[in-house]
């Protein structure tokens, strides 16, 4: 059985450019009634049972502000779930980026606090840990709005152990060859699931297949083409809704053409292990042609290196995005409009916010002004970073403002209003720069 799960809020404390706690929320506010395609009910029960949750979450700041290590937070709490229990030995370090511009904050601990909501259930995950080992781990379950703590571990110096609480669960099976098989450097979670815990797998697995961290700059490895390529031969109604969304970005592009072509030994060069030449030619390798519109309306093949950048990263990230939405993941995006025109992104917010999306949520790091449009998005979708004079980065949404309701948030933006945008008042040479 799968279990669809809603961040509600997400906090970080000492991690990267972050000094002080910082809290992101995707819970909609009470006030703003626009836009109601933009929001989640999480089906919570109780004193909670009004709350609405955002389906995306857009975070503006100047270069380096630190918006992209939101996202490098949440990607490092998902690994550690993920793979904490397998990936490392007793003794290991831990590899964790404290703040580093304060003699005081590289010895202390960081921290992370994720509230969810898997299958109509509230959960409150902590994680609190240096280089050296998990100093605070807990998960509580609100099934009923009161909270059931299903295990706790703190670490005490003077007996060089944990103590587990509650002594006795009522609701959750803590089984004690999973506690003393857990290190020191791995979490509870990972290690549980790992020896075969039902109970937690749900949550675990949500981590594990229902996160993305999607890099969209040149810095970074291309999203593959492979995806949507496959994506596309998995039937021809899968293949329409994605040509659909090609067709609808206005990118020229009338038609695909996808085919698997075996690869022959005789094609790799001869110095690659023999291992590794087996795999190579055991994949097959996808051929792509986009069908572009061209003169007198006729219809021109080109093949995949002879698309443009933008043309080739919105088709690597069309596939990928319709599963989001279709499959109710969670993805973090940085830089979402790179290489790519505000154009095309609108429509994949569009669509990322429409009815056809019932569960997916998105954060996504960006400088385009253009995505302040309150017809897209509402306004505590909107979110900033910004580093103060100490180089701590502070997070805060838009809705801090109060902005006025016919208020225009792109010259709002602009302006530095809100914050969040650089600081040059001499130029970037300086006020000594000649004419």
């Amino acid at each position: 059985m799968r279990f669809y799960g809603v961040i509600i809020d997400f906090s970080i404390k000492n991690f990267r450019s972050f000094k002080s706690e910082q809290r992101l929320s995707f819970v909609a506010s009470n006030y703003d009634k626009t836009l109601p395609e933009n929001l989640i009910d999480p089906g919570l029960q109780g004193e909670l049972e009004e709350m609405q949750l955002l389906k995306g979450i857009a975070i503006y700041g100047a270069n380096a502000a630190g918006k992209s290590n939101v996202l490098f937070a949440l990607d490092f709490l998902r690994t550690m779930i993920e793979d904490s229990a397998t990936s490392s030995n007793e003794g290991d370090s831990i590899d964790v980026e404290p703040f580093s511009l304060d003699p005081e904050t590289p010895r202390a601990p960081t921290e992370f606090i994720l509230r969810f909501v898997l299958d109509k259930v509230r959960y409150h995950f902590v994680l609190v840990l240096d280089s050296k080992r998990v100093l605070f781990e807990s998960l509580s379950s609100f099934p009923k709005g009161r909270e059931q703590v299903w295990y706790a571990r703190t670490w005490d110096d003077e007996k060089a152990g944990y103590d587990w609480e509650p002594a006795r669960p009522a609701e959750y099976k803590r089984a004690p060859h999973r506690v003393e098989s857990t290190r020191q450097n791995a979490l509870y979670l990972s290690t549980a699931v790992n020896l075969a815990d039902e109970q937690l797998r749900p949550i675990y697995l949500w981590f594990k297949n229902d996160w993305r961290l999607l890099r969209l700059t040149a810095d970074f490895p291309a999203l593959s083409s492979g995806f949507t390529a496959r994506k596309m031969l998995e039937s021809a109604n899968r293949k329409n809704t994605l040509l659909g969304l090609l067709r609808h970005a206005d990118i020229g592009v009338l038609s695909a053409s996808i085919s698997e072509k075996e690869v022959a030994r005789d094609e790799l060069p001869d110095d690659i292990p023999e291992e590794v030449a087996k795999r190579l030619v055991a994949r097959k390798r996808l051929q792509i042609s986009l069908g572009h519109r061209g003169t007198k309306g006729r219809e021109y093949p080109l093949d995949w290196n002879e698309q443009s950048i933008g043309t080739r990263k919105f088709f690597c990230l069309a596939g990928p995005w319709l599963d989001i939405i279709e499959s109710g993941r969670f993805a973090a995006i940085d830089e979402l409009e790179s290489s790519m025109h505000p154009s095309m992104v609108i429509e994949l917010l569009k669509l990322m916010f429409s009815s056809k999306n019932k569960n997916s949520q998105i954060v996504f790091t960006t400088h385009n002004p253009l995505f302040l449009d309150p017809t897209l998005i509402r306004r505590d979708q909107v979110w900033f970073a910004d580093k103060d004079e100490e180089g701590t980065t502070h997070l805060y949404g838009l809705s801090d403002y109060k902005p006025r309701k016919n208020e225009s948030l792109v010259r709002g933006y602009m302006a530095g209003r809100y914050g969040a945008v650089p600081f040059i008042p001499d130029g970037l040479f300086g006020a000594d720069t000649a004419d």
